[in-house]
């Protein structure tokens, strides 16, 4: 039932966040005495990034099924999950830093990524020394868990670049727009795109690239650029940026007379921050769509409700108050995933639970029924059936375009 309250802000929900762990902390010696010892699970990523969401809904995700697992009694015959979050600011530095932090803590048993592919890439050597299982719930570069290490730390229920790009290459050629242009970052995010598309063209004699055209983080203009591929004859542009550079270029295509705009189809990155904010009503005009690997509004109803029920306790009373909403149930059916590994492994050791994230038979998820989710071959729990394409309502909303 919609809420009669205005959803809350990503500050107050962060704060009802915090609230739950402190009230943790907060609880009496006397009532933690005979309390059995909490297992972590820690969390790195993007918190501090202005203007990002993509953390925020990692950690929603992962609280969300945490409160749950812990109501049933928690891991291990009663020791209850208990969540350490890290701020690395996008910064690769800061990442590695971070990890080296988290996997020194007793009983800590994996880490949580956030959005930006080019921080976990720098971190996987510091994940590998330590034997930390990483769970990547955002980012999507194939070579997070294509790193050649055996074992593989890295898991990821996301995303990936070689499944993104195929598929938002076919959804162009569906309408027959037989030319297109690429925009990408110019980071290993953007290579790996690349890399996905040239794979593609090379089986493919439509759509043709008509061009390559690089933007580094935070530019202030993207016009050039676009221009340039347009100029190329592109009919639609294939575009990897996260939400400001985006919001940016949206932006500049508005003002340009109607023959000047192209569709564009996007990498899911903009939707990690506040894009819609920085470019709602240019999207009035610009034909915009991004792909995504799941909708609440398509979910399975009795997956929904047990997750709506939890998520009230965060201040989520309908799904359209949920920002950035593929990271949120990414990191809630890894959780559950995690749990039952754990379950599995029979301890807090990290080896084992690496080896037992590949022996989880089912999971019952809200993105999908898992069957497995990993095997020791397959580090990747989502395929081409979970993906599709979606846009902004409106009122900000990201739905899927059949809606």
């Amino acid at each position: 039932m919609p809420s009669k309250e205005p959803p809350p802000t990503c500050a107050s929900r962060r704060r009802l966040l915090q609230g739950s762990a402190l009230a943790w902390l907060a609880t009496p010696w006397s009532a933690l005495a005979t309390d059995p010892k909490p297992v972590l699970l820690g969390i790195d990523a993007e918190f501090g990034l202005l203007n990002s969401t993509s953390a925020q809904a990692v950690e929603l995700g992962v609280r969300i099924a945490v409160d749950q697992i812990n109501a049933q009694g928690g891991v291990l015959g009663g020791r209850p999950l208990q969540i350490v979050t890290k701020d690395h600011r996008s910064i690769p530095a800061r990442g590695i830093r971070n990890i080296t932090e988290l996997a020194a803590l007793p009983d800590l048993v994996a880490v949580f990524g956030g959005r930006f592919s080019p921080v976990v890439i720098e971190e996987l050597p510091t994940l590998k020394a330590a034997k930390v299982p990483f769970l990547a719930v955002w980012s999507a570069a194939d070579a997070i868990v294509d790193n050649g290490s055996t074992p593989n730390y890295a898991f990821r229920l996301s995303l990936r670049d070689s499944l993104a790009m195929p598929f938002m290459l076919d959804k162009i050629r569906e309408r027959k727009l037989e030319r297109v242009g690429l925009l990408l970052t110019n980071t290993s995010w953007g290579r790996s795109n690349l890399a996905a598309v040239e794979k593609y063209v090379g089986k493919h004699a439509s759509p043709k690239v008509v061009g390559t055209a690089w933007y580094n983080w935070l530019e202030r203009s993207l016009i050039d650029q676009y221009l340039k591929l347009q100029a190329a004859q592109a009919q639609a542009i294939l575009l990897v940026a996260n939400d400001d550079e985006a919001a940016v270029l949206v932006n500049e295509i508005a003002a340009l007379p109607a023959d000047k705009r192209v569709p564009i189809y996007s990498h899911w990155g903009i939707t990690g921050g506040k894009f819609f904010q920085q470019a709602g009503a240019s999207l009035k005009v610009v034909d915009f769509n991004v792909i995504q690997t799941f909708s609440f509004f398509q979910a399975n109803k009795p997956a929904l409700a047990k997750f709506m029920a939890t998520a009230a306790k965060f201040g989520i009373q309908r799904i359209e108050d949920i920002e950035s909403p593929v990271g949120t149930a990414h990191a809630y059916d890894m959780t559950h995933i995690l749990a039952k590994a754990i379950a599995l492994a029979g301890s807090t050791d990290r080896t084992a639970i690496r080896d037992a994230l590949e022996k989880v038979q089912v999971h019952e998820g809200l993105v999908k029924r898992y069957a497995p989710p990993f095997t020791p071959s397959r580090h990747e729990a989502l395929g081409t059936n979970e993906l599709r394409m979606a846009r902004f309502t409106d009122a900000g909303v990201i739905v899927p375009s059949d809606q």
